[in-house]
């Protein structure tokens, strides 16, 4: 079943501020030596509800990160967040990495790792219980908490789908 929740955006229309997961320093080796290269997985959002992710790959680094942002801006969607928090508790696996993401009252804070921290406060999540599970893999974590997200419902939409009414949604 295709997921009907994911919304692309045009990153054209929108403010980003980006953050950088991790780099890695990649060896190439060759009978003429070693080559050096960086691997730079960075995310970008504008703390309201979109979010993108991108691997940029160069021989420097501060072009790598550059790369790394361009490809994170084909790669947006839109995240439902009410209250500074996430609409519900949900799972996302990708490759190794397992996460949880919970909401949480408001205050709490960012209670998250590494590589979800990043992802989460470019989204605009301002509350939020979250765990990893599973692998420890910047990349397999930034794409399990984007899939995570990517299943977020906000009610409204949950209420359409049903053909049942808000109050209903919230009562059971």
């Amino acid at each position: 079943m295709p997921n009907l929740n994911i919304k692309r955006v045009k990153s054209s229309e929108i403010e980003f501020k980006d953050k950088l997961v991790s780099i890695q320093r990649v060896t190439k080796v060759t009978k003429g030596g070693r080559t050096f290269s960086f691997s730079a997985i960075v995310v970008v959002g504008n703390e309201n509800g979109v979010v993108g992710y991108g691997l940029g790959k160069a021989k420097e680094v501060t072009t790598a990160i550059a790369k790394g942002i361009d490809d994170a801006k084909k790669n947006l969607i839109r995240v439902p967040v009410y209250n500074g928090t996430v609409p519900h508790e949900q799972e996302g696996k990708y490759s190794g990495a397992l996460v949880f993401l919970k909401p949480a009252a408001q205050g709490t804070g960012v209670i998250a790792g590494g590589a979800m921290r990043a992802v989460l406060e470019s989204v605009g999540v301002r509350d939020v219980l979250a765990k990893s599970k599973g692998s420890s893999n910047p990349h397999s974590v930034v794409k399990a908490t984007i899939d995570a997200l990517q299943k977020m419902k906000d009610p409204y939409t949950v209420a359409q789908l049903r053909g049942i009414s808000m109050q209903k949604v919230f009562n059971g």
